[in-house]
């Protein structure tokens, strides 16, 4: 055997280890969760996927969300630091992986709950390439569920499309505190016309949840708000449709409206609102 073969065979040999060391790295490193406090008894956990809240009560754990199934055992290491009460619901604000993974690690342990629409998106595997694991809640509701624990209250409210067509909005009462799930998440909406979103009623929908009495908003993705917060984030999916509607009229392309969707309201052009948002405005806008 030639020099130069043993050195390209030592070559291929090291890329493959190293290949493989950094695939078992990859495998085993749990995903990076942050507790952080909200109220003494309220809780948000953020990283790897949706902000998942954490209510403590004095018979059990209500949590909002539980991200994907990887992160199962991060979230039950982050609620046992503040409790040694089980957890007893999950409420999930909707139907995707990031938001309602996890629901595999409760059954049997905890009762799900969510909208009528939200278990049908999962069922009907409305959310391309969604892990086969994907659990629907055992509980649904159409327009509003309580429950009830510990002396304390948590109401899901449903008040029409806007991510999705399940979108639930969590509040809790006593903290004047709201969890919006996707319909208010980092700085621009995803519209998922897959799963019955819409971005004319997305703002009807916000108007509603407007009307609650709270102060303190928990994102689906992001920081920690306020209501005044939630009303600019409503104002700007506002702004964002009429841009996209006026350019439609005007009969520009849909790589036309891409690009100021992108320049304007900070779309990627790799990102989920150009491959899942942009086709479906086109037509709705229309």
């Amino acid at each position: 055997m030639s020099r130069t073969l043993i050195a390209r065979t030592s070559a291929v040999v090291l890329l493959l280890m190293g290949c493989w060391v950094a695939y078992t790295q990859n495998q085993q490193a749990p995903p990076q969760l942050t507790l952080n406090k909200i109220t003494d008894d309220l809780f948000e956990i953020v990283g790897d996927g949706g902000n998942v809240a954490v209510y403590v009560t004095s018979e059990g754990v209500i949590l909002v969300d539980d991200k994907f199934e990887q992160d199962h055992a991060g979230i039950m290491e982050k609620v046992k630091s503040v409790t040694s009460q089980p957890v007893k619901y999950v409420l999930t604000t909707h139907h995707h992986s990031d938001h309602s993974g996890g629901n595999v690690g409760f059954i049997g342990t905890a009762q799900i709950i969510s909208t009528a629409n939200a278990r049908t998106n999962i069922v009907e595997h409305k959310q391309p390439n969604s892990p086969a694991s994907m659990t629907p809640a055992g509980v649904v509701f159409n327009k509003q569920c309580s429950v009830f624990l510990g002396g304390k209250e948590v109401r899901a409210e449903f008040f029409g499309r806007g991510h999705t067509n399940g979108d639930a909005l969590i509040y809790f009462p006593a903290l004047r505190t709201l969890h919006t799930g996707d319909l208010m998440a980092n700085s621009s909406p995803l519209i998922d016309y897959t799963g019955g979103g819409s971005v004319v009623e997305w703002t009807r929908t916000l108007d509603e949840a407007l009307k609650l009495d709270f102060d303190t908003v928990i994102p689906g993705h992001g920081k920690v708000t306020d209501k005044a917060g939630l009303l600019a984030y409503r104002n700007n999916v506002e702004k964002l449709r009429n841009r996209a509607s006026g350019l439609i009229r005007e009969g520009k392309s849909q790589e036309d409206v891409g690009k100021v969707m992108g320049s304007e309201f900070g779309w990627a052009s790799n990102s989920l609102q150009m491959q899942w948002s942009l086709p479906g405005m086109m037509k709705e806008l229309k």
